[in-house]
């Protein structure tokens, strides 16, 4: 019936360059008596329907079980039936027909918008089913293929936070949040990206801050020719766990993270004004002189909310956190293998309106050795 239609339809139109009127009101008029887009539309229906029904697979409809003949299907058909199918609500049935499409695409110039479409039904068929871990391969596929398509990257990111949990956790049954568990958000799975609410109380929050005021410094780097960096527009200072409410600070992320901090470094306190800001860069440091390794992980305490703008944001795999006062988020900087983690990239938007207050701690390497053991795969 589609074949009958767009080919009638092709005729029609190259007769157009004959001279002779009759014959072409002739095709006209045979081409409305043909079967229009709302046939073929509702041939589709049925076809989906009797699926939904008896349970067929597609190549229960494009097969013959008495002689096993096959017809197959273009493109344009395959993904008609799957456009049908999804517009009817049967995304399951819509998803095998777009998965049916791929192997069809011919690859020239058009290849990558066919993929394109694909891709972006697959992904949201997968979704409206249930099935998140499809539903984000595919819709990762659009982003591979365009890395420029903000809207393949907004659904990546939007469809990776429906899958994300919340839990109270006495991370390994520690004696100290037995009757206080930790409230754990993870912001991200792959890599892991955890929000701890609560953690700090807004009295130590002020301490911190009353603490820090005075010693504040604009950021600098080791450069004897321009020690001022415009790539990181804040002022910080560090804080020694000498300071009671600091010390207690410190041992709270140690329960609530499972991280050792005996070689960690001191806690730096950091204050963003308006237009405030920091580039994207990685976390890992140096090496320091005592060999406790590089930065493995970073724990960063929002000690303020901020009106508009400041959020931390990873670039690399699109997730965006907000500054939420009196939660810390933790990610680590390192695979298991030791190697930098390209995905932990990430930058602090500037400050629209407001002013943001943080508290970061850097957890080294030594200490860890049986607290984030080694995988046996040398990528991970």
């Amino acid at each position: 019936m589609r074949r009958l239609r767009e080919e009638w339809a092709a005729i029609a139109e190259y007769t157009k360059l004959t001279p002779f009127q009759q014959y072409q009101d002739l095709l006209e008029y045979e081409l409305q008596q043909i079967p229009s887009k709302s046939d073929l539309d509702g041939a589709a229906v049925g076809i989906i329907t009797l699926q939904e029904i008896y349970k067929l697979y597609p190549q229960n409809i494009t097969t013959d079980p008495s002689t096993g003949t096959t017809v197959h299907l273009s493109f344009d058909q395959t993904y008609h039936l799957g456009e049908v199918a999804y517009t009817m609500g049967s995304y399951q049935h819509a998803f095998l027909w777009f998965l049916r499409c791929l192997p069809k695409i011919k690859e020239d110039k058009n290849a990558d918008i066919l993929k394109q479409l694909t891709f972006k039904y697959l992904g949201l068929s997968a979704y409206h089913f249930g099935n998140l871990p499809y539903a984000i391969y595919f819709t990762q596929q659009r982003v591979n293929l365009d890395l420029t398509n903000l809207e393949a990257r907004l659904d990546l990111t939007s469809t990776r936070k429906r899958q994300l949990t919340c839990r109270y956790s006495t991370v390994g049954e520690n004696p100290r949040l037995m009757y206080a568990p930790v409230k754990q958000e993870e912001e991200w799975d792959k890599p892991p990206i955890m929000r701890y609410h609560n953690v700090i109380s807004e009295t130590e929050i002020e301490h911190l801050k009353n603490c820090s005021r005075p010693r504040l410094q604009r950021f600098k780097v080791n450069s004897n020719d321009n020690p001022v960096t415009f790539n990181r527009v804040s002022q910080s200072t560090w804080l020694s766990e000498e300071d009671p409410v600091v010390f207690r600070v410190i041992q709270r992320l140690s329960d609530i993270t499972g991280m050792d901090m005996e070689s960690a470094d001191l806690l730096e306190v950091l204050n963003y004004g308006i237009g405030g800001h920091f580039g994207p860069h990685y976390d890992t440091g140096k090496l320091d002189e005592s060999s406790d390794g590089y930065r493995i992980a970073t724990i960063m305490i929002y000690l303020s909310d901020v009106s508009v703008g400041g959020a931390t944001v990873f670039p690399n795999i699109g997730a965006s956190l907000k500054p939420q006062k009196g939660t810390a988020v933790m990610w680590y900087n390192l695979l298991r293998n030791g190697q930098v983690d390209e995905q932990s990239l990430h930058a602090g938007c500037p400050v629209f309106r407001g002013s943001k207050w943080i508290a970061t701690k850097w957890i080294r390497e030594r200490g860890q050795e049986f607290r984030r053991r080694c995988a046996l795969s040398e990528t991970e």
